[in-house]
């Protein structure tokens, strides 16, 4: 596999390229879909990582969940068995709960906690789709210019992936999209973590880290097993440690297959011309670093 990637190209090639492609990376809530939305719909294909991964590779295991709780409900279920009714998800590229709530959390089942195991595997189940939606962006890319007639690119990652940890797929990104990670501030930082605990959501989590902060939690609050553990304030616990574990991912991605943009530097760029500028002055900016 070619190691040539499109951050070695100059402000000027970048600029002067008549097919931009881009991948956003960074946290959730970090601001990449506001990022997309500046980029006029006319000219650039938005592709969703999380989008692609809920509608076609966890489609079956989303509606197959929702199935499950409706027949709980003999209502439901009676309606359900006679093919009276039929359940879809109404996922777009603007909500994409029907995925995170998926993913769920642990804990007390009483609190829609899930056991270990069937997080495991669900979290296996959404690293699987991330690697094959990211897997799907070089044909995307071809369809939105051949297909769609876009002249431009632009791949809204999600929030985890960095934590695939293939270079496989970093390499191939960077092949084909210029890889752009939106670092965050000290105040972002916070923001997200105020949200996370006034809000907690299901996340992504590496194998080895939840096994290590289950455990750690557990023995904190000894607790004797996992039934006692309160979903939300796991995860409230744990985010802040989430976001310290992937910022070091989200920047050895950076620093070797594309480049690192602060946020704060895009906030006031709200037009395409003005974003583009900052990405093509942050790409001779790092061609001169030795």
């Amino acid at each position: 596999m070619s190691d040539t990637y499109l951050n070695q190209l100059t402000g000027d090639e970048f600029l002067n390229s008549q097919h931009k492609s881009l991948t956003l990376l960074g946290m959730s809530g970090i601001g990449k879909t506001t990022l997309c939305n500046h980029f006029p719909s006319s000219n650039w294909f938005k592709y969703s990582g999380d989008y692609r991964i809920g509608t076609r590779y966890l489609d079956e295991h989303i509606l197959d969940n929702i199935k499950k709780k409706a027949m709980q409900t003999p209502f439901l279920a009676d309606l359900l068995r006679t093919d009276s009714i039929y359940i879809c998800h109404n996922i777009t590229i603007n909500n994409l709960y029907p995925v995170s709530s998926f993913l769920g959390k642990v804990g007390n089942p009483e609190k829609q906690g899930l056991s270990i195991d069937e997080f495991l595997k669900r979290q296996k189940l959404h690293h699987d789709a991330e690697v094959n939606a990211m897997r799907d962006v070089p044909a995307f890319i071809d369809k939105a210019k051949n297909i769609y007639g876009y002249q431009h690119f632009i791949n809204d990652a999600g929030g985890s992936l960095s934590e695939l940890e293939d270079p496989e797929i970093y390499a191939m990104l960077a092949q084909h999209s210029l890889i752009i990670y939106l670092k965050p501030s000290d105040n972002m930082l916070e923001r997200l973590i105020e949200r996370a605990i006034s809000s907690p959501k299901p996340m992504y989590y590496q194998n080895h880290f939840f096994q290590q902060k289950i455990a750690n939690y557990l023995e904190i609050n000894k607790f004797e097993k996992l039934e006692q553990v309160d979903p939300d304030k796991f995860i409230k616990w744990v985010f802040p440690q989430l976001i310290q574990d992937r910022i070091p991912r989200y920047e050895n991605i950076a620093q070797k297959y594309g480049i690192t943009i602060d946020i704060e530097k895009l906030e006031n760029a709200v037009s395409e011309k003005n974003i583009l500028n900052i990405i093509a002055s942050t790409l001779d900016a790092q061609n001169l670093q030795p």
